[in-house]
């Protein structure tokens, strides 16, 4: 019987560093303070261990000040993990600060070794991996990671990101293993033809940013219609808060790495 794709019992935080005041961000609106994203990364680690989840929290890095988004820094599989390549050069050493950490969970670790890829820009389906091309995957990246996924037996496809939208993921997840939550502009592109699709409300599309955790799914606590939308759809909703990370340009998918051991 095959483990469904929302299906997880671990996953690898990183505590955030005080540097994380300094964190990339594309505007030059207000900053975010140390206590409100630590305050928002606890409520996180509470949320994946009441659904259900073992988590591994890292130390905090002091040098790397938006190393608590782990995300970008590796892709995990069910007995494997790639180290990836970030597409800021200032966020490079985070991929090797992760290698021990994955070593120690996982039997096969493989590395990306040319272009850069950012693990937002990448949705695992049960139809295969799109990789969303971006400012911060290159066109190199994305084919030289469809090619480690093909020795993991995973199909991999290069997609687009919308111009103006970070990464892919910023757009999209994955409800359950075949329903995509997406923005209206992303799903415009014809990235998902075939699959269902629940379009987020104007105004709301950095609420696209969901996590499916198990039988839960993850949202940022600012978006009600959203919310709504969900819980008519028979989700059942954990609504979190996000407005720290989301002034360096972050979400909920970002902090963490998540797999089925």
């Amino acid at each position: 019987m095959s483990v469904p794709i929302h299906a997880f019992n671990r996953a690898i935080v990183r505590s955030p560093s005080p540097s994380v005041v300094d964190g990339l961000s594309a505007g030059s609106g207000e900053r975010p303070t140390f206590d409100g994203v630590m305050r928002e990364h606890t409520a996180y680690i509470e949320a994946l261990e009441q659904s259900g989840v073992t988590v591994d929290c890292l130390p905090s890095l002091e040098a790397f000040p938006d190393s608590v988004f782990v995300e970008d820094t590796a892709l995990v599989f069910l007995g494997a993990a790639i180290l990836l390549r970030p597409g800021a050069v200032s966020r490079r050493g985070e991929a090797e600060e992760m290698s021990p950490a994955l070593t120690r969970h996982f039997k096969q670790v493989l590395k990306l070794s040319q272009g850069s890829v950012d693990g937002g820009d990448v949705l695992t389906t049960a139809r295969g991996v799109l990789i969303g091309r971006s400012e911060r995957t290159s066109a190199a990246g994305a084919e030289a990671l469809i090619r480690l996924l093909a020795e993991l037996g995973l199909r991999g496809l290069a997609v687009t990101t919308p111009s103006g939208v970070l990464h892919f993921k910023s757009d999209c997840s994955l409800l359950d293993e075949e329903t995509i939550l997406s923005t209206a502009r992303l799903n415009a592109s014809g990235v998902f033809k075939g699959f269902p699709i629940i379009t987020v409300p104007e105004g709301e599309e950095a609420a696209a940013n969901a996590l499916r955790i198990n039988e839960r799914v993850f949202i940022s606590q600012d978006y009600p219609r959203t919310a709504e939308l969900l819980a008519r759809a028979n989700y059942t909703i954990v609504p979190l808060p996000t407005r720290e990370i989301s002034k360096i340009d972050a979400g909920l998918s970002c902090m963490s790495l998540r797999w089925q051991a």
